[in-house]
């Protein structure tokens, strides 16, 4: 067991890595379960004294051949080293054994692409506005959500081998393609996203902290941003596409930058514990002051007094609230102290362009002057809870680092669970240690002010580094342009990108760029979508746009979990033994939590993102099938549905007519009348049941092939005429026995047809044997004891197809006798359809002499008020009358084919006789039958074109062998013939069969023929006169009778009741109600 699944997990790789890479054969099957296929196995098993097996060699290699493909196995796949390897010009081995290991390749990732641009330029502030217990909060939720989907993820991870592609693949191959596209262009956006957020964190610390120069734009500061944001993008898109191969080996410079200045700032908590930094706040009265243009905290400053006086002398006018306040000046960093800790604790939440203000500080109110408040430190916008969840995020993001270089890993199903699980608990803990840090050491006031205005345009993290703050400033700057870089580098070139970006756009243009395998055109796309970020120019709104990507992904992970988990399929054994699907249940729930509560709006765009996605890939249509646990979620759910519904009867509310549709194949296996399937989709508008099937005369063993290619054109017909259903051909010795098979056992559970509808075999009378007939009347009778529906269809050809409109029109419905209701719900279900839903519906019943049609209407009229349907009502009256010569004649001469039908079985040379002998009895009566002669008549319903010519030859040649004989023994003796018993017998059957024939034209019509005939002669001049012109007429169909012997004569009765009608639907009843009155 362990050893084929180990062979199908690899079969999967080869698969995946095929599917990206082929150039021309894109939509090729799998064509064997084993690794290497197409080996030349002839000449491998050439030799070997294992001839037992050596037809078998094919499809079941030997165990020392397979575990030698096995042990060459690699899951390297092309990706950024590739590109490296082109622009150095030097080519590597094809085949590298992978060597990273758990910290190089999984754990340093993970810990560079969480630790970023929200830890240096936001903590500080969400912890100032959340205060300590909502930072808490925010940052547990934010870590628990990764740390969850993170154990999914490892389970997903250490079920099988996991080749380059990671999240994709594991989404993919648990949930299927359509999932994992969805989710993987998600994954691409937030990751594309999120350069823009580290482009924007650069632009904000070179301009804010670095070298604030002259403003660009002078109105705003966002186009500042939008101008520097483009041309380092621009820049950062240019050296990616020179030298890949630079920012690759500066990835661990910029993850040295990172861990410095957590460092310095651990050591400066430390150091302010023991001793306050020297930066200070300056406060008016409780309001905190932009100190960036004054240097000392007192009223005697010129520069200070200046901001809010209108001249530098003391008589001069100030500001009322300057005039009546104080400076006060704080340590920003006083140290760990309890005041601090108390003032911090809870949340200071507030509209936009709100004065931060020191809460135990006291101040004289005074009136507001709005060309003054530019001087303090005042919230950019407003500030909640669920805002701050949205923008603290993104510092979380980045599990999946180590999971998307699976292909480069020695080990990745121990790597991927033991780096990931060890980078989220470090980060975890060095977030929550920050929050208690700026919590405990760090002022309110400058915890609240975002962009450290208060303490000379610092970031507020910087003040608590050591030894200085430069070293935050830097390090977080090309932490930032390293994070941002990245960004830019890896999606492109990841086969997670790639593989997404194919299921979108099939010509895979996105893969194709530059002869040494760049891809242009998806780093131009990259640069195109980051550019979209950058125009927004802010950081706190770009945030929550990559929180929203991040987290749908996410969530999908813990859906796979979760889904495999619960349908416990047998190909589910992960290596990773603590998950659970209840952990994972909670992270996808916790995942849409925090979905809503960052940003309703984002969280609805983004789900309907993903949702066309995978309606657009769902579309196109998937081009493998990985045996995804949506499959498996759906047999489970099938299953259950079925078991539900066999424990009640079906009732009549909810009739709908489940079809069994009888099609015939030509000798191309071909679908002989596609209209059928046309009208079947009308019928049934994409609801309910419809199985399409077929019968094959032979054995399996046989025709077994012809069957499956059958098979495949009712499904390609059933696709051209939009049939959604089920098709089958069955095989067996007989037509009669596969129609009755399928009659029988179509269907599975409660989901089998209650409707069988076939086409009415128009060519019965020309038909030599009577196998149609006998089939036709035979499927009446079997439906009718299975209480299932028939629907046969006369001239299908003419029915109309699903691309024309029926503009106008009637759809006549003849409601002869009742049967459940079945004639009047068709037309309804009809037109639903938009091919009949300009029709409307007629219904003509009979009256006989003895009902009163007026009541007989208004009773109808009711019934179908009722029913809430809108027809036309029609009473027709049908007096009792002789029966006429015409029926008589018919009915005579239906019973004359009938006879001579059953003696057609005999032989050819008995059948010439039988023909001569009808032809001189006829010439002899013709007169009394007043009707055409009798060879014209067996030429017209018995005989084609072909036995008539053969049987005319024969003759001629009798006659020409008997008149030579005659004159050749004219002059010899009579001789005395000796007859023996056999021939005696012979003579004497022959002779009743001619004596048969001879009466057979002076027989009278059995009298109850005659009367069928006389209704359906009666019946039929009413309906050609009534719905001659009408788009479809539906008449009951009559049952055969249950005397086998009135089969003959059956057939004939059905085509005298729809002649001279063009579009007919003989329906029969299954035995019960299938509408109701009631509610």
């Amino acid at each position: 067991m362990i050893l084929s699944t180990s062979c199908l997990f690899i079969h999967w790789f080869f698969l995946f890595f095929s599917f990206f890479t082929s150039k021309g054969d894109d939509n090729r099957r799998e064509s064997s379960a084993f690794i290497n296929p197409d080996m030349d196995t002839e000449t491998y098993y050439e030799g070997k004294n294992m001839a037992l097996f050596e037809e078998e060699m094919d499809s079941t290699p030997m165990v020392s051949s397979f575990l030698n493909k096995l042990a060459n196995y690699t899951n390297l796949t092309q990706g950024v080293r590739e590109h490296e390897e082109a622009e150095d010009g030097v080519r590597r081995a094809a085949v590298m054994v992978p060597h990273m290991g758990t910290f190089i390749g999984v754990y340093l990732p993970c810990m560079q692409n969480i630790l970023g641009v929200i830890l240096f330029l936001r903590l500080t502030w969400i912890v100032g506005t959340a205060g300590i217990l909502g930072s808490f909060a925010i940052v547990s939720m934010c870590c628990i959500c990764t740390l969850l989907t993170a154990i999914s993820m490892s389970a997903i991870a250490t079920n099988g081998v996991v080749p380059a592609g990671g999240s994709y693949y594991m989404i993919s191959r648990s949930l299927g393609p359509e999932f994992g596209g969805a989710v993987g262009l998600c994954l691409y956006l937030g990751t594309t996203f999120a350069g823009s957020l580290y482009i924007l964190g650069t632009i904000e610390i070179l301009l804010l902290y670095i070298i604030p120069p002259e403003k660009v734009v002078k109105e705003t500061t966002a186009n500042d941003m939008r101008i520097y944001g483009t041309c380092c993008l621009l820049l950062m898109a240019l050296v990616v596409f020179v030298g890949v191969k630079y920012v690759n080996k500066l990835a661990l410079v910029f993850l040295s930058c990172v861990v410095l200045s957590i460092m310095a700032t651990y050591a400066g908590a430390i150091k302010t514990a023991i001793k306050p930094s020297n930066f200070s706040v300056c406060l008016l009265g409780n309001r905190t002051l932009k100190n960036e243009m004054f240097e000392k905290c007192a009223k005697t400053d010129v520069e200070l007094w200046n901001l809010f006086c209108d001249s530098p002398y003391l008589n001069a006018t100030c500001d009322e609230y300057f005039a009546l306040n104080n400076l006060t000046e704080i340590q920003a960093t006083p140290g760990v102290l309890g005041e601090v800790i108390n003032d911090n604790l809870w949340g200071n939440y507030g509209p936009d362009n709100m004065v931060i203000e020191r809460k135990n500080l006291s101040s004289v109110p005074a009136e507001a002057n709005n060309d003054k408040l530019k001087n303090y430190v005042f919230n950019d916008w407003a500030t909640y809870f669920t805002l701050l969840v949205g923008i603290y995020f993104p510092s979380v993001t980045g599990i999946m680092a180590g999971s998307n270089r699976s292909g480069d890993l020695r080990d990745a199903q121990r790597s991927i669970p033991i780096g990931t699980i060890l980078a989220i608990l470090t980060t975890s803990f060095i977030y929550i240690s920050f929050v208690v840090l700026f919590g405990a050491c760090i002022e309110g006031v400058v915890l609240r002010d975002k962009f450290g205005f208060s303490v000379k345009t610092k970031p507020v993290i910087s003040i608590l580094a050591w030894p200085s703050p430069w070293v935050i400033v830097i390090g977080s700057f090309f932490s930032c342009c390293g994070a941002g870089l990245q960004s830019l580098t890896g999606p492109p070139r990841s086969p997670l990108t790639i593989s997404a970006l194919w299921l979108i756009h099939r010509d895979k243009v996105f893969g194709h760029g530059k002869a040494n395998g760049e891809p242009t055109w998806a780093l131009l796309l990259t640069v195109g979508i980051c550019e979209i970020g950058i125009l927004i120019a802010s950081l706190d709104h770009v945030a929550p746009i990559l929180s929203m990507f991040f987290l749908m992904c996410y969530l999908f992970v813990n859906l796979a979990c979760a889904v495999q988990t619960l349908l416990c399929t047998p190909n589910w054994r992960p290596r990773f033994k603590f998950y659970h699907w209840t952990l994972s249940f909670l992270g996808m729930s916790l995942c849409l939590s925090l979905m809503f509560i960052s940003s309703w709006i984002y969280a609805l765009v983004v789900i309907v993102i993903a949702g066309c996605i995978y309606k657009y890939i769902e579309y196109k249509g998937a081009v493998k099938e990985w045996g995804d646990g949506i499959r498996g979620l759906s047999l489970n759910a099938a299953r259950y549905a079925l078991i539900r519904l066999e424990e009640a009867p079906l009732h009549t509310k909810n009739w709908r007519p489940q079809l069994l549709v009888l099609c015939k194949l030509n000798s191309d296996l071909e679908v002989t009348h596609p209209r059928l399937l046309s009208f079947a989709t009308q019928l049934k508008a994409g609801k309910g049941l419809t199985i399409v099937c077929s019968v094959l005369e032979g054995t399996y063993m046989t025709r077994g092939d012809e069957a499956k290619k059958g098979e495949q054109n009712l499904k390609a017909a059933m696709a051209a005429e939009k049939t959604k259903g089920f098709s089958h051909v069955v095989v067996s010795s007989s037509l009669r026995d596969g129609f009755s098979i399928l009659i029988q056992s179509a269907g599975l559970g409660g989901m089998k047809h209650n409707a069988v509808l076939m086409a009415w075999p128009t060519g019965w009378k020309q038909d030599r044997d009577s196998s149609v007939r006998r089939n036709f009347i035979e499927t009446v009778r079997e439906t009718t004891s299975a209480h299932q529906a028939l629907l046969v269809a006369k001239n299908i050809d003419h029915f109309p197809a699903n691309q024309e409109r029926l503009k106008e029109g009637t759809v006549d419905v003849w409601w002869i006798v009742h049967d459940g209701g079945l004639l009047m719900l068709l037309p309804f279900l009809l037109s639903q359809h938009k091919v009949w839903r300009k029709c409307k519906m007629r219904i003509f019943t009979v009256a006989q002499m003895d009902d009163n049609s007026i009541q007989m209407k208004k009773d109808l009229q009711m019934f179908l008020y009722q029913l809430r349907l809108n027809a036309v009502v029609e009473v027709v009256e049908m007096h009792d009358s002789d029966i006429s010569a015409f029926t008589y004649e018919k009915t005579l001469v239906m019973e004359q084919r009938s006879q001579m039908l059953k003696q057609m079985q005999l032989s050819r040379t008995e059948r010439e006789r039988e023909i001569q002998s009808i032809t001189d009895v006829s010439r002899a009566s013709i007169k009394r039958k007043k009707c055409s002669s009798i060879t014209e008549l067996i030429r017209l319903y018995i005989l084609s074109p072909s036995v008539q010519a053969q049987l005319i030859h024969d003759r001629n040649t009798a006659s020409h062998s008997a008149a030579n004989d005659k004159a050749a023994g004219a002059t010899s003796d009579r001789v005395h013939m000796t007859w023996t018993k056999d021939k005696l017998q012979n003579e004497r059957n022959k002779h009743k069969e001619n004596m048969a024939v001879k009466d057979m034209f002076n027989m009278k019509p059995n009298h109850s023929n005659v009367r069928r005939m006389h209704t359906a002669v009666k019946l039929n001049e009413v309906v050609v006169k009534k719905s001659c012109n009408s788009e479809l007429v539906l008449l009951n169909m009559p049952g055969p009778p249950k005397n086998k012997k009135g089969d003959d004569n059956y057939m004939e009765f059905l085509e005298v009741l729809m002649e001279g009608l063009d579009r007919v639907l003989l329906v029969r009843g299954g035995g019960r109600e299938v509408i109701t009155i009631y509610s």
